[in-house]
């Protein structure tokens, strides 16, 4: 049986989101004493789990490219397509240029943050409700998020330092769990679009 692309480019997206929340899983694992609150996602970059993350990031992005290239000749999804390139970029940028490149790894993951959640208020235009309220919900919680975390870490210091230090904007979260509150709502609206994508009739 042939598949469209768009079904292709779907099972793509959620084997992407499916690798990396469980390579987040297994490096948090391995990272002795990590903090979910107190450490920075990107913290298990440079650790003992610094091959399964860096590995699992990089995939991320590579199969976000993969799928994209099977929704090309899909125009409806040109924007969002354009917009999850860039996020893959970031992605691939930031599993190559850890936390140890301090200026080039926070600009490509902010890029990676940025436009996963662009991608979902895009994707508001091309799909059905109730995903399209969704991805309205999700994209705008990713940015509210990202605002917040970037005030904190501008506030605390943090910007210029590899320590990450608490800030009144992570709203008792810490600036790992406030990096999560951007991580999560784009991880399940991409999961949520490779769905709608892969339940799409045959045109």
């Amino acid at each position: 049986m042939v598949y469209s692309g768009g079904k292709v480019a779907g099972a793509v997206f959620l084997i992407a989101v499916t690798q990396f929340v469980l390579g987040l899983i297994i490096a948090e694992a391995l990272y002795p004493s990590y903090s979910v609150s107190d450490n920075y996602i990107s913290d298990l970059g440079v650790g003992p789990s610094s091959i399964v993350f860096n590995s699992s990031v990089f995939l991320l992005g590579l199969l976000l490219l993969i799928g994209i290239y099977f929704l090309r000749h899909t125009t409806d999804f040109k924007t969002v397509n354009m917009l999850l390139v860039l996020m893959a970029a970031g992605a691939m940028g930031a599993g190559v240029f850890t936390k140890d490149f301090t200026i080039a790894h926070g600009a490509l993951s902010s890029m990676a943050f940025l436009f996963a959640g662009l991608s979902a208020l895009a994707s508001f235009k091309v799909v059905k409700k109730p995903l399209s309220l969704i991805s309205i919900v999700l994209g705008a919680m990713a940015l509210g998020a990202l605002a917040l975390f970037s005030c904190g870490l501008i506030t605390s210091g943090s910007l210029t330092s590899n320590i990450a230090y608490d800030s009144i904007f992570f709203l008792g979260l810490g600036p790992g769990g406030m990096e999560r509150m951007i991580v999560c709502p784009a991880l399940m609206w991409l999961a949520g679009f490779s769905g709608y994508l892969v339940a799409q009739q045959e045109r």
